[in-house]
């Protein structure tokens, strides 16, 4: 399993690093903008991210926005819902609008907030068809 973790929070990043580094390969990215480049490079070497955990408040480009543009791409490439890489969005922000927007207009498959608690996070990795 190949994941981007996206956080502007070192500490936060290196906690998902840790959990993931056991089942997954795993690339990081500090803002949305590095994120998106990381994304698109990934799809046109033909291997793709199946997990990419995002946080949505970040500098340069924002989660929201992102998300969208990876979605972008996909949708580009034709891909179906089910080749599509699985979103987590990972936050600090309790805001109905902000999960809202990042499932409805972002297309993420998972909101969680802040603190993670890893038991719950591989449950929700697991629900999503993914192997860990």
């Amino acid at each position: 399993m190949r994941v981007l973790i996206v956080d502007d929070d070192f500490y936060s990043r290196v906690m998902l690093h840790d959990m993931m580094r056991p089942v997954a390969e795993c690339h990081i990215a500090v803002n949305g903008e590095e994120a998106v480049g990381a994304f698109k490079k990934a799809l046109e070497d033909g291997r793709p991210y199946d997990l990419v955990c995002m946080d949505l408040v970040m500098p340069e480009m924002d989660g929201q926005q992102a998300l969208r543009e990876m979605r972008g791409y996909e949708e580009d490439l034709g891909l179906s819902d089910m080749k599509r890489c699985k979103v987590v969005v990972i936050s600090m922000l309790e805001d109905s609008r902000e999960t809202n927007d990042a499932f409805f207009l972002g297309g993420a498959d998972c909101f969680l907030v802040k603190p993670i608690v890893e038991e719950r996070f591989m449950d929700e990795l697991r629900a999503l068809g993914l192997t860990v």
